[in-house]
């Protein structure tokens, strides 16, 4: 086996990670929370919803049905040309998922974080068992279980873009819209049944969960030291190679607890090959995360009718020329503005200007995309929220919903005290 190094891991990234091709396709990967119609405050047994969708047969446009660790039930769709296929293809399966739910007396609830139920560990895969060993063993156990088993997003993905200076671009254009997308779309401001003082608990969630792993490639102190002009390949390299190794497959093809080092140290070892190097990417979980692909991260799960005007308002910033210009004018001043748009969304003065211009922008963009249609639910949306300021986070009330004799209790940040109610706001007290 020839030994990977350093130059190797690089070239692999350039090569794989960053592989161009002229934009175009869209695709978006939707998690949902499963709840029982009947009582959205009672956890579901996983096995219910599986069984339930094995006997509808497979989605009829071709999304994948993956099972996050607490039941999340995640649609991911097949690429296609441009938003308005992508949005006319998934919501096909999306509808086929709810029907056969609905067998059961179960629905799909679009919310960045469970907003009643406490977490509650349902993975039966073995490297969820080493993933949560190694948020515990780190210190993230309240995070990591939040994460796992209670979080939800919509999560864009598009094209690398046509050549290496265009990629770099839309690299940089992609992490500096991120801000704007997590206050345009907060839509998690309570954890199992009490508010926590943001208005996206998902996205502060992950800021705080293992940064190594989680924080943008370029923010302060993170994996690398990466500036925003370091060419794209040689930051996400960087960062791969500074992030610890958090789960590997042993040579029975099992799944065990990481070296306890990073991938930079473990390299050094002459362990690992590129079977590992490619396994521990997957593991990294930053806002944007390269994959052949940008795969945009950042946005809470929202619900129906709303679900599709991220994927239609982000493809058309990175992939309309126009709008994409004007989308790097409007959000170049509030790049890096992460813990401000987990916190107040749009109520920061400054990211609801950005998000007012780079909606216009994409509204202008969508009819020249073919979707025209979406640019009609982009706009009840922006009239709805952006322009006003708001986010569905601040459509919640101060009171949490009512929970049933019989459901778990809510649980709580390390640091708080359990009086039992609801409306109580919840400080978040996790480790950085």
């Amino acid at each position: 086996m020839t030994r990977l190094t350093i130059d190797g891991v690089y070239q692999h990234i350039r090569g794989v990670c960053f592989k161009n091709g002229p934009p175009g396709t869209v695709g978006a990967e939707t998690e949902w929370l499963v709840v029982d119609a009947a009582d959205p405050a009672a956890h579901v047994p996983a096995v219910l919803p599986r069984a339930l969708l094995d006997a509808a047969g497979p989605p009829p446009r071709g999304s994948k049905i993956t099972y996050e660790p607490g039941g999340q039930l995640e649609l991911s769709s097949a690429p296609f040309p441009g938003p308005a296929r992508a949005h006319r293809e998934l919501a096909a399966d999306i509808a086929h998922a709810r029907r056969a739910l609905a067998e059961g007396g179960l629905a799909l609830a679009g919310h960045g974080v469970d907003p009643v139920r406490p977490p509650l560990f349902q993975a039966d895969h073995p490297r969820y068992a080493c993933m949560r060993g190694y948020f515990d063993a780190g210190g993230f156990t309240d995070a990591g279980m939040t994460m796992m088993c209670s979080t939800a997003s919509v999560q864009v993905c598009l094209d690398i873009g046509a050549d290496p200076a265009d990629a770099g671009r839309r690299w940089r254009l992609a992490h500096a819209l991120g801000p704007v997308l997590v206050a345009a779309f907060a839509n998690s401001p309570l954890r199992a049944g009490r508010r926590t003082g943001f208005r996206s608990t998902r996205q502060a969630t992950w800021t705080v969960l293992d940064p190594c792993r989680t924080l943008p490639v370029h923010a302060p102190g993170g994996p690398g030291g990466a500036g925003p002009d370091e060419e794209p390949a040689e930051a996400w390299t960087r960062y791969a190679l500074d992030a610890r190794v958090m789960v590997v497959r042993t040579a029975s093809g099992g799944w065990a607890a990481g070296p306890g080092m990073t991938f930079r140290e473990w390299l050094r070892t002459g362990e690992p090959g590129l079977a590992e190097l490619e396994y521990h990417l997957s593991t990294l979980f930053p806002p944007v995360r390269p994959r052949g692909w940008l795969e945009l991260r950042m946005i809470d799960a929202l619900p129906d009718p709303y679900w599709p005007v991220p994927v239609a308002v982000a493809a058309a910033l990175l992939d309309d020329p126009r709008a994409s210009g004007l989308a790097e004018a409007a959000a170049e001043p509030v790049a890096g503005r992460w813990d401000e748009a987990a916190r107040d969304g749009l109520a920061d003065p400054a990211l609801a200007g950005a998000a007012r211009a780079c909606f216009d922008a994409a509204l202008e963009a969508l009819p020249r995309m073919g979707a025209g249609d979406l640019a009609a639910l982009v706009d009840e949306y922006a009239r709805r929220y952006v322009e006003r300021g708001r986010c569905p986070a601040d459509d919640v009330p101060r009171a949490a919903p009512s929970r049933r004799s019989g459901s778990a209790g809510p649980a709580r940040a390390p640091g708080t005290a359990a009086t039992g109610d609801p409306q109580e706001t919840e400080t978040l007290t996790w480790p950085r």
